[in-house]
Formats: C-alpha cells, sequence, structure tokens
C-alpha cells in the first residue's frame, strides 16, 4: 500500500544496471553491434532510457563499465586519455635547483591518465599506466569489482552535446579498437587474455538526442537504434514494476494499481498535449510521478494529483515559456 508519509528516494537515475526492460528490438541491436563490433548509437527523447541501457548490458554480461558524460568542452583524446599538464609543469618547477642549473628530467608518462576507451580496450595497459601517474582510482568505478577482465561496457552520453571534432576524431579508434597516445608515444589496443575460456569483447554505447546533426561518416560507422518510449499502459506498468521490485524487493498489489493508475493519466496526457507542440512527459518523469505518489500517498483523483501533475508530468515551466 502507498506509504503514509515521505521515503528516501535513493538514485533518481540509476547507473548500477539493476533496473532495464528492453524491448526485442533492443536487444537484436545490442547483439547487432557486438557481432559487428560497431558502436551502438542510441537515439530517443530525453527520459526514454537511453543511459540506462549501457550498465544494464554490462551488469547481464559481468562486463567492467565505464562512461563519460559529453560537454561542449569535451574533446576526442579525452576519451582515449587526458594529460595533467599543471601538474607537470607545478613538479617541474618543483625541481628547479635554481637559476642556470640542469634541471631533472620529468618523465612524461606520469601524468598520462587513462581514459574510459584505454580502460576497455586495454585494462592491464591502462591500470599500469594510472598506478605509474598516481592518478585517482575515479575512472575505476568500484562495481567493477570480480568483474570480468576481457568485457568492457562503454557509455559515451548525449555526444551530441559536443564540438563536430569530437565524432570525427573518434573515427579510427571507434574502427581500429586502437590508438596512440601522443604525449607518450605509447600504443594501446585490445589485449589479448590468454587464460580467459568464454568470449570477451567490448560494447560502446552512444547517446544522442540528436539536438546536432552528427557527421555522416560517424553514423555510417555505428549501428542506430531509436529507443521509444512505452506505448501501453501495461508496458508502462512492466517498467514500474521492475523499478519497484528493485527498490522494494517485491511489488505489492496496491503498488502495482498505483501505477496503473498513474499511467492512464500519462497516457491521457500524452494524447491531449501532442499536437500543442509541447514536450510530451517521459517515462522518468511517469516514475517520478509515480514514486511521489506512493510516498505522499497520492492518488489520481486526489485534490492534491493535479499539482503533482504540474510538478512532475507538465512542467509548469515549460508551459509558461
Amino acid at each position: 500500500m502507498p506509504n503514509t508519509g515521505p521515503e528516501p528516494f535513493g538514485t533518481p537515475d540509476r547507473r548500477d544496471g539493476l533496473v532495464y526492460v528492453p524491448s526485442p528490438e533492443i536487444e537484436l541491436a545490442v547483439e547487432v553491434a557486438l557481432a559487428t563490433g560497431r558502436p551502438l548509437l542510441l537515439r530517443g527523447e530525453p527520459g526514454s532510457g537511453k543511459s540506462s541501457l549501457a550498465p544494464w548490458v554490462a551488469r547481464k554480461r559481468n562486463w567492467r563499465y565505464y562512461e563519460h558524460v559529453v560537454t561542449s568542452h569535451t574533446r576526442a583524446k579525452d576519451l582515449l586519455w587526458t594529460f595533467d599538464s599543471v601538474r607537470r609543469l607545478a613538479d617541474a618547477q618543483a625541481l628547479r635547483t635554481g637559476r642556470g642549473r640542469r634541471t631533472p628530467a620529468v618523465d612524461t608518462s606520469a601524468y598520462v591518465v587513462p581514459g574510459p576507451l584505454w580502460w576497455a580496450f586495454a585494462p592491464y595497459s591502462a591500470a599500469d599506466a594510472t598506478s605509474r601517474s598516481h592518478a585517482a582510482l575515479a575512472s575505476v568505478p568500484p562495481l567493477n569489482e570480480g568483474r570480468l577482465k576481457h568485457g568492457a561496457v562503454v557509455l559515451i552520453d548525449e555526444i551530441d552535446k559536443a564540438d563536430p571534432d569530437v565524432p570525427n576524431g573518434l573515427l579510427v579508434p571507434l574502427a581500429s579498437n586502437e590508438f596512440f597516445v601522443t604525449d607518450t608515444g605509447t600504443h594501446v589496443s585490445v589485449e589479448s587474455i590468454a587464460d580467459i575460456t568464454d568470449a570477451g569483447g567490448h560494447l560502446i554505447v552512444i547517446t544522442t538526442n540528436d539536438e546536432r546533426m552528427l557527421p555522416q561518416a560517424f553514423l555510417r560507422r555505428c549501428v542506430i537504434a531509436e529507443l521509444k518510449h512505452p506505448e501501453t499502459v501495461d508496458d508502462l506498468v512492466a517498467v514500474a514494476e521492475c523499478h519497484l521490485n528493485a527498490r522494494l524487493q517485491t511489488a505489492e498489489q496496491a503498488d502495482l494499481d498505483l501505477a496503473a493508475a498513474v499511467a492512464k493519466e500519462l497516457q491521457d496526457l500524452r494524447a491531449r498535449l501532442k499536437n500543442q507542440g509541447i514536450r510530451l512527459p517521459s517515462t522518468a518523469e511517469y516514475l517520478d510521478a509515480l514514486w511521489a505518489c506512493r510516498a505522499l500517498a497520492i492518488t489520481p483523483g486526489d485534490p492534491r494529483w493535479e499539482t503533482l501533475k504540474g510538478l512532475t508530468l507538465i512542467k509548469r515551466q515549460q508551459l509558461q515559456d
């Protein structure tokens, strides 16, 4: 039954891979990407679950998981490695023993920090470079402990936010699974691990909201799939049940009834807003409304429902704009 008071929400946008309900088409898209060795480019509206697919695949296969959220400042090299030039300069200055004296050589490899694609292609090489650079192990997510060394999933999230040079700069590394670290001359390629008994590999998942057109050469090298919002009430309830089970162990019938009632309201709302040029509420916003209803003991028809709907589904500010 719905709670009589608020409860801790936890993590709204999960990255642990515990919760996901893929369609048969998306599951096939993953298999095709693995079979062809191509990146999987996921298109879809915000809130449709694009970013959740990669950690789910990683958990399902017991593969390592890495991610990089793209911004307008992202460079293609950031996905491969970064060079800590500020620390190098500080160390070089600290080594100076006085004017006119010779400054000891600085090992440039000590300032190279492996990026997510380096970790995916060559985990042993990346670990070695990390130890030599004394880099923070933030690039090694704790959830990867105990996972297979020869399999990895990398999420490159919202690539359309980057400059067009970024996808162009990734063409060769993504196609050949290798690159050169120009700062040191190191060659990084997919490592061959002799002691494995089952097939490994890696999957690169790239998401886009189609806010900017991607280069045709980049699109040609990807397997492209579109992720759509669940279309029926039953589909929405199936997604909700998965989330409820993950957080509550077992969803009670009252929870499922509430999920169905909120799903019906969402479908009615989508139908009314469809021709008004307003962004339709997403699956993620449906889940927000469901959790709020459950925590605050609100159901559709409750006097507070219209206000809650405006806060989670319609987003009043959007209508004012």
